[in-house]
């Protein structure tokens, strides 16, 4: 793609990442430096800071300088490290909670214009019909180009039931659009379910958030009541994380006690350590265990896992727990490949005005050792949104964004465990792609035409879900329209050394 997006944001919760941060707000001690203090270097910048002091065409408030060098230090170091002043912090820590004002949509920056990641579900953004890849060139009357993404947060943010106007290029329309949206509380409804159809059950998580895994534990009981369960499908489909104690929640509702759900690598030793399934790690200490309210037959009935380029964060962790232990089969497309760790760093918690800084501090490991970062979920059977592949939009991953982390040690034996394998229905591994002789890839006629993308994203979980049909295919024991193999899919390599334990 021709521009790199150089931050993300979430609009009602300010700085926070587009990709949800995967771990919860924590205290955290600075530690002695381990280096001399680079003199030299704060000469400079104490230089940099009197020139502009004495200098500026305009008077320049100290506090807004030091603020701006902070924020320049943690967004040269990866797409996820920030700064989060004030307002951003006190959205962050309500985002978590699942509801704060807003629009809800996630944006970001590409070559200085506000572009849409996705609108989120039941929001005024989505009810209007805002969609992925649109730009944002005007908000009410001012004109988005070069802004900065925490200036058009602030201009989209506002109390609720404010109005405001969105004026969007989209690809394919020749004219701009104008979308007039009334703001409002966002309450992400975290989990969602149905019955697809008589013993197969469909749960959707959205964001993991606080009251993740009681919803999920609600859901669950609510679909076994209504009968016998034969076939499970988990949606985590366009859902962009959330908080990693809840990931750790959902993985282990469907997997043994003890197992291992996600290890993280850093360079401290509070960043080195192992995620099980086991209350320790998913209840926080929170009264009694959740997940022993749910039926026992949820460890062991067939079950599909539906990702795809917006799945990120925690829903990757889920994803590729249930995919390393053969719980699930994982269908979609890959992953966005956020597998880093970023922690909450309080640098100011008194009085009325704190703030904090977002570090990135670890990467994310699946239980085969396999890193997430830049590179994802590659799913068991690779289905796109349609028969005639994914819809047009904007489209982007972990490894398109400048300064992404990478892991540079790996061998090609460790490249080849990291693509999918292929599985027939059922459940059995084979060589090669399921068809049908009268079907090619994409369900279409050999040497016929290949008709138009639709332009139109479905519901999730509607019966023109092709995703979910291919799910319940496999639930079923029928034939899956895979994808066509494709040369341009972001991938980056997975680390050499082992994870240890702590």
């Amino acid at each position: 793609m021709s521009g790199r997006l150089r931050n993300l944001g979430l609009i009602g919760v300010g700085a926070v990442a587009g990709v949800a941060i995967s771990l919860g707000i924590s205290a955290y001690a600075f530690r002695d430096s381990r280096g001399p203090i680079p003199l030299e270097e704060i000469r400079q910048f104490t230089d940099v800071f009197g020139a502009i002091k004495n200098n500026y065409v305009e008077n320049v408030d100290d506090r807004k300088l030091i603020q701006e060098a902070i924020s320049g230090m943690l967004t040269g170091l990866d797409p996820h490290s920030a700064y989060l002043d004030t307002d951003a912090f006190k959205d962050l820590q309500a985002g978590t909670q699942g509801e704060f004002g807003g629009l809800g949509i996630e944006v970001g920056v590409e070559d200085g214009t506000i572009r849409v990641i996705t609108p989120i579900d039941d929001t005024p953004a989505a009810r209007a019909g805002i969609k992925s890849g649109d730009l944002i060139i005007k908000i009410d009357d001012k004109l988005t180009r070069g802004m900065t993404l925490p200036d058009a947060v602030k201009l989209m943010r506002g109390k609720p039931k404010t109005p405001i106007t969105l004026t969007v290029a989209r690809k394919g329309e020749p004219q701009p659009l104008d979308f007039r949206l009334m703001r409002d509380v966002i309450r992400v409804v975290s989990v969602r379910s149905k019955m697809i159809e008589p013993g197969y059950a469909f749960i959707r998580i959205s964001q993991f958030q606080e009251r993740t895994v009681e919803d999920l534990v609600k859901h669950v009981n609510d679909l076994f009541r209504q009968g016998p369960v034969k076939g499970f499908v988990l949606d985590l489909r366009n859902d962009p994380g959330g908080l990693l104690h809840s990931a750790v929640g959902v993985s282990a509702a469907f997997l043994p006690q003890r197992s291992l759900v996600v290890a993280t690598n850093g360079r401290n030793d509070d960043a080195r350590r192992k995620f099980v399934a086991a209350p320790e790690d998913y209840q926080r200490g929170r009264g009694e265990d959740v997940l022993s309210r749910l039926p026992k037959e949820i460890k062991s009935v067939p079950m599909v896992v539906l990702v795809n380029g917006a799945s990120a964060s925690a829903s990757e962790i889920v994803a590729g727990a249930l995919q390393d232990h053969k719980r699930a089969v994982v269908i979609g497309t890959q992953t966005f490949g956020k597998g880093s760790v970023q922690t909450i760093i309080p640098i100011n918690s008194s009085g009325d005005k704190p703030s904090a800084i977002k570090l990135t501090t670890a990467r994310y490991y699946t239980p085969n050792g396999r890193s997430i970062q830049a590179k994802g979920i590659v799913p068991d059977l690779q289905v796109e949104d349609t028969p005639e592949g994914n819809f047009a939009g904007f489209s982007v991953r972990e490894a398109d964004l400048a300064r992404h982390l990478e892991d540079k040690n790996q061998s090609e034996q460790q490249r080849r465990a990291t693509q999918p394998a292929e599985i027939a229905p059922g459940g059995a591994s084979t060589p090669t792609v399921p068809s049908s002789p009268a079907v090619s890839p994409h369900g279409s006629t050999p040497g016929a035409a290949t008709p138009a993308v639709p332009q139109r994203r479905y519901e999730f979980g509607s019966a023109e879900d092709f995703q979910l049909r291919q799910a319940m295919n496999h639930l079923q024991g029928r034939p899956v329209e895979t994808a066509k193999v494709r040369d341009n899919v972001a991938a980056a390599p997975a680390p050499a050394a082992p994870v240890p334990a702590k």
